[in-house]
């Protein structure tokens, strides 16, 4: 797009602090030494100095396998687990004769199991690769040996090589800023994916290079920078400029680094210092700290129980093997005569019975291996991994806006998120939108705006109020009507409406005089940038702060529009109250004192073109009020009053004033504050300040603005549902106490029937200590005062156990409540608080609260934020959510889930979180019950067959079963049960508290589970073998062989734990029918198959299925009956706990069955909420 408006503009003559000189520090004389001594050759990559160097290259990579180590890596990574190690060392002592079973039928499953979970690794490890090649193949312009700059890929750029980079491209690596298309060598550049700062930096070439433009001034020009070796800190940079024999100190200021973008500048030109992993960027990426979930957690204890149980089972039988072992021979006489117990080997050896028995007992522990489930981890790691595609495939939390769907960044978490006891939020950019509009100001004492925020209907409504509109000295005025606000086009960053002064009107206000100064301030006192379309002629601004451009448009659409800017003057188009036309005004601009965090206020001096020199100044009411002259206050009142109420409102706020300057105090400042500017040395930023605050005084009030950052869509309903799950909600926000507050109240954070309990040290005790400046004195006090409210608030909550609460704290505050003495208290009160606000948080103070709730209160936390100031906090969560907004991608790419939305947390959570705990949760239990139930009948028959080490089945039945013939199912039973659909979930919310107090996977039914196992392994072995003994089974009279024994018992097992699932289930689809169904057909067709192999291969399954056990009706008989007795006890006793002992799912099932669901879930409010209300009280009392 052609554009103009930026002409010879020459910023660095309009800033005067953000330009400052680089001075030479005391670092600065470290350069060469030790952290100091890395060499730039500049357009010169080929020095043969510079090669010998060896500096990194630009090519980054963030996976973590490689062609080369992803074998050995990934092998090591799943030999970590226990049960692994486990089965390798089953797997090679199974080419010994110890062995109950051959080697191949154990080692074939584990290279299954294994391989199928490197396959995983490694292509999620070529999904961050494929991210790797795309951003290493981006084209940038590099200057060549042709002198011409030419297209290169980033990964191909060196240390000294010369780049050009265009509007809107990011940086391919840290540079020297040499010039820009602005002749002074100023750039912007927006860092949101370092910082998560949305205003633009600006940066400033040396005025040495900033002449340097094309590629013939470039021929010729050679320098050498030596500056610090590479390192993580991304606020500060300390080197040195040599060129043409003279030095130039660098700072901060002139660097651009990698993954900052340039913004508002159409090119500029630099010179690579650091590349790769060598940037400042990659120097601060951290591996994310590993995070486990509290399921996985107790898993690992569940596999030590069946390792004890192993160990147990195992002594158990080399026990009675030593003893019967013993006992063949006493004497001469031989007991068991037939196993020649003279002629043993050293496995059954009577005379070396102890010594047999500990060789039993190795064979035990590989035997009754199958107690431990090869398959769980790699099923577990399927299952999530299919949950995580649905998870980013769900229409609901798709932003259709910016087309960002919600995205699973890792699959390891998936069931913690049904298990979150309390939601750590930022506020700006995750619940509101981080973009301002102007809808309201304050001019001459009257308030103008008519529109109504979320934040004032709030508030109306805690007042009991209707809506009210901000006027005169009052808060209360009535409701505008519908022609007064109007309906017009949408425009960004305006969303005022007030018939008074729209459309010229405001001539006929009784100040019009002061309303014209006011929006003349507006349009004036700024560093926007208009960009002028050439060919619609459209003017677009281009601002450092989304609040300066807010700021512009209002003035423009309210009649002072702000068209041009040079290095001299500023062009605006303003209504004219006599002709009542727009009319160009040109105003020489002198000066421009702008904005910064220690400041807090902007001013510009101009002459306007009646030849006055007028000093225009906007900033915080807390340093603008004492700068007031006494003739300049006659507003004060009313304006305070209603930046009160706008503040209230949840309004951000600047007060605008002016002040008209004599030529002689004029060139008496400038000749002060030209001084300072061109200082050189440590006290050139002292001085400067010093002469802003000679100018910026006796200004005359004009009024005040107020902006809107809105919240999100669906914010207030997503925390109502989230509080009705029982969730605590925290936010952590940088703003102001009162305006915390309301925001609360808007979105419904904070509620009509709750009570606020106040930490604050803005007390007049602790006020009186600043003053007299002793610090230890202000630290004891504040310290105790901070321990007494804490005390004062508990006492509040134990004397009314029936009411929420909500606690609201200030950031001086959150400082001395996280102290050692005094943060396990002041978390006692927050866990018993429904909602907490902590108010002027740091981003440290908010990843130390987050560490403190999740330690300390041993509760499941998410935290949810926008911006890199929230990276902290993510990464020290249980859980990180990003929010994929306005603020770059740095949280996004630190957390473990990202969404467009907050209002999306709630599906992720209460629908999502729920089914993956409770799938994980079942899934987990039913596959230990299975394995229980097959490893003990291996048990029992040991014990029938006097511990001889003869397994009950084949060894391919065995490999087989957890792989074929139980894991679809189980699989299944992760990805798609559903207890209650989607809907109901997010209806009832109460459902979510099975999660968070871990309902489905507490001890008690982990250990249900496992006897529910034994039992059935119990009825299985004994009813089929008490069948089958001592009669006729095949038509010749024959009975019942080991081969007929193990392939009756193995079907029993099959049906039976298939059988089992199929009453678990709460959501059947065709998938679910399939393979149940399917692996009990699959374990026949097996059968078949592999019995028609030869015997030498397939032994005691040779032909027995279609010879011996399918022509036999007492087969399928025991079959039938046994798989009916061994889900009895299940079947049973769930239908009394449904019927008697009822969950919460159990309700909202029995009740959506019945119908009339609308008047159902009123009941299951009042019945569940009552049960789970008396319970917290109970917990509550019991902390208290």
């Amino acid at each position: 797009m052609a554009q103009e408006g930026k002409g010879r503009v020459l910023l660095s003559k309009l800033y005067s602090f953000a330009c400052f000189r680089c001075t030479a520090g005391e670092e600065h004389a470290r350069i060469g030494q030790k952290g100091y001594s890395r060499v730039v050759y500049c357009n010169d990559p080929d020095n043969p100095e510079a090669i010998r160097l060896k500096y990194r290259g630009n090519y980054v990579s963030t996976t973590k396998y490689t062609l080369a180590n992803f074998i050995p890596k990934s092998l090591f990574e799943q030999f970590r687990r226990v049960a692994n190690i486990y089965f390798l060392v089953v797997a090679f002592v199974s080419f010994s004769p110890l062995a109950p079973y051959s080697a191949p039928s154990v080692l074939l499953p584990l290279i299954i199991v294994i391989g199928a979970t490197m396959a995983k690794e490694g292509v999620e490890d070529w999904r961050r690769r494929k991210q790797d090649i795309e951003a290493n193949n981006r084209e940038v312009q590099v200057y060549d040996r042709n002198h011409s700059f030419r297209e290169s890929k980033w990964k191909n750029l060196r240390v000294g090589d010369l780049v050009k980079v265009q509007k809107n491209e990011y940086f391919p690596a840290d540079m020297l800023l040499l010039s820009s298309s602005y002749e002074d060598g100023v750039c912007y550049v927006d860092t949101m994916n370092l910082d998560g700062e949305t205003n633009l930096k600006l940066k400033h070439a040396l005025e040495v290079t900033a002449p340097l433009k094309d590629e013939e001034s470039f021929k010729k020009f050679r320098a050498e920078i030596k500056c610090e070796d590479p390192n993580e800190h991304l606020y500060s940079f300390v080197g040195t400029l040599y060129l043409d024999g003279n030095q130039y100190s660098l700072c901060l200021q002139r660097i651009l680094l990698r993954d900052s973008k340039l913004k508002n500048t159409d090119y500029i030109y630099g010179v690579v210092i650091f590349t790769g992993h060598d940037t400042k960027v990659m120097q601060n990426a951290t591996d994310p700290p590993s995070k486990r979930t509290k399921i996985e957690r107790r898993m690992d204890k569940i596999i030590y129980v069946l390792f004890s149980t192993l160990i147990t089972i195992s002594f158990t039988g080399s026990l009675f093997f030593g003893i019967q072992t013993k006992r063949d021979i006493s004497g001469q006489k031989y007991r068991r005569w037939y196993l020649r117990p003279d002629d043993a080997t050293v496995f059954f050896d009577p005379r070396r019975a102890a010594l047999a028995a500990f060789f039993h007992f190795l064979t035990g522990l590989m035997l009754y291996g199958y107690l431990i489930p090869i398959s769980l981890y790699v099923s577990i790691e399927i299952v999530k991994v299919l949950q995580s595609i649905f998870i980013n495939q769900d229409q609901e939390m798709y932003y259709e806006e910016t087309d960002k769907p919600a995205h699973a960044r890792t699959s390891n978490l998936n069931e913690e998120l049904g298990q979150v006891a309390a939601i750590l939020s930022d506020k700006t950019g995750t619940l509101t939108c981080n973009s301002m509009e102007f809808v309201k100001c304050s001019i001459a004492g009257t308030a103008y705006g008519l529109g109504m925020t979320e934040v004032e209907i709030a508030l109306a409504k805690r007042r009991g109020k209707l809506p009210l509109v901000i006027d005169g000295s009052s808060c209360d005025v009535p409701t505008p009507s519908d022609d007064a606000i109007g309906a017009g086009k949408t425009i960004k960053g305006f969303n005022f409406r007030d018939e008074r002064i729209m459309n010229g009107r405001w001539v006929h206000e009784p100040h019009s005089d002061v309303i014209q100064k006011f929006f003349r301030v507006l349009a004036l006192c700024h560093t926007v940038i208009p960009n002028k379309d050439s060919k619609s002629k459209e003017v677009s601004y281009e601002s450092e702060s989304p609040d300066e451009a807010a700021f512009v448009t209002a003035a423009k659409e309210l009649g002072f529009d702000f068209v041009r800017r040079t290095q001299t003057s500023i062009e605006i188009h303003e209504f004219d109250c006599t002709t009542h036309k727009r009319v160009a005004r040109v105003y020489e601009l002198l000066h421009v004192l702008e904005f910064n965090s220690s400041r807090k206020r902007m001013s510009v001096i101009v002459r306007n073109p009646e030849n006055q020199l007028l000093l225009l100044s906007k900033g915080a009411d807390s340093v603008m009020f004492e700068r007031l002259s006494e003739h300049g206050r006659e507003f004060e009142a009313h304006t305070k009053e209603q930046i009160s109420c706008y503040s209230e409102a949840g309004l951000r706020t600047l007060v605008i004033a002016y002040r008209e300057l004599g030529e002689d105090e004029y060139e008496k400042w400038e000749k002060e504050f030209l001084e300072a500017k061109n200082f050189v040395g440590a006290d050139r930023d002292a001085m400067m300040q010093a002469a802003a605050e000679n100018i910026e005084r006796n200004l005359v009030l004009l009024g005040a603005t107020a902006v809107e950052d809105k919240l999100q869509k669906g914010v207030p309903e997503c925390i109502n549902k989230l509080a009705g799950a029982r969730i605590k909600i925290w936010i952590l926000t940088g703003d102001k106490m009162e305006t915390a507050i309301n925001i609360g109240y808007a979105c419904s954070l904070l509620r009509e029937k709750m009570k606020k309990i106040i930490i604050t040290l803005d007390l007049p005790e602790i006020v009186a200590l600043e003053k007299q400046g002793d610090k230890q004195a202000i630290a004891k006090a504040s310290l105790e005062s901070v321990r007494e409210q804490i005390k004062e608030g508990k006492h509040h909550i134990r004397k009314e156990i029936a009411v929420e609460f909500g606690l609201i704290i200030d950031g001086k505050s959150l400082t001395f409540a996280l102290d050692k003495s005094v943060k396990k208290s002041f978390l006692k009160l927050a866990m018993n608080c429904a909602s907490v606000i902590c108010c002027r948080s740091s981003p440290k103070q908010k990843a130390l609260v987050t560490r403190l709730v999740k330690v300390e209160a041993d509760k499941t936390t998410l935290a949810i934020g926008d911006g890199a100031n929230d990276v902290g906090m993510l990464q020290e969560a249980d859980i990180g959510v990003g929010i994929s907004g306005v603020e770059g991608m740095q949280a996004v790419m630190a957390s473990d889930f990202a969404i467009a939305q907050f209002r999306f947390l709630e599906r992720l959570l209460l629908v999502h979180g729920h089914w993956c705990y409770r799938r994980i949760a079942m899934m987990i239990c039913y596959f230990f019950y299975k394995n229980i139930t097959f490893g003990f009948t291996l048990f029992w028959f040991e014990a029938y067959a006097s511990f001889s080490g003869q397994p009950a089945y084949n060894d391919w039945y065995m490999s087989c079963y957890n792989v074929f013939f139980t894991s679809l199912p189980v699989i299944a039973l992760g990805i798609f049960d559903q207890d209650v659909s989607a809907r109901l979930c997010l209806e009832c919310p109460l459902l979510y508290q099975e999660g968070v107090h871990n309902v489905l996977f507490k001890w008690v039914r982990i250990l249900g589970w496992m006897f529910n196992g034994v039992l059935s392994s119990i009825i299985i072995f004994f009813f089929t073998t008490r069948s089958l003994a001592s009669q006729a089974f095949r038509k010749d009279g024959k009975v019942a062989d080991y081969s007929v024994l193990g392939v009756t018992m193995y079907s029993c097992v099959v049906w039976a734990v298939n059988c089992q699932m199929a009453l678990s289930i709460n959501y059947f689809t065709w998938i679910q029918h399939l393979f149940i169904w399917g692996s009990i057909i699959f374990w026949y067709i097996f059968l078949v198959v592999y019995g028609f192999l030869p015997s030498t291969i397939s032994t005691t399954a040779h032909k027995v299925l279609v010879e011996a056990c399918a022509p036999s009706i007492l087969y399928w008989l025991v079959t039938l009956v046994v798989v009916i007795s061994a889900t009895l006890p299940y079947f049973s006793c769930r239908a009394f706990q449904t019927r008697f002992l009822p969950m919460i799912h159990d309700y909202i099932q029995r009740l959506h069955l019945d119908g009339s669901e609308h008047e159902v879930n009123r009941e299951l409010l009042k019945l569940v909420g009552s049960k789970l209300d008396r319970l917290l009280t109970r917990s509550r009392q019991r902390k208290s």
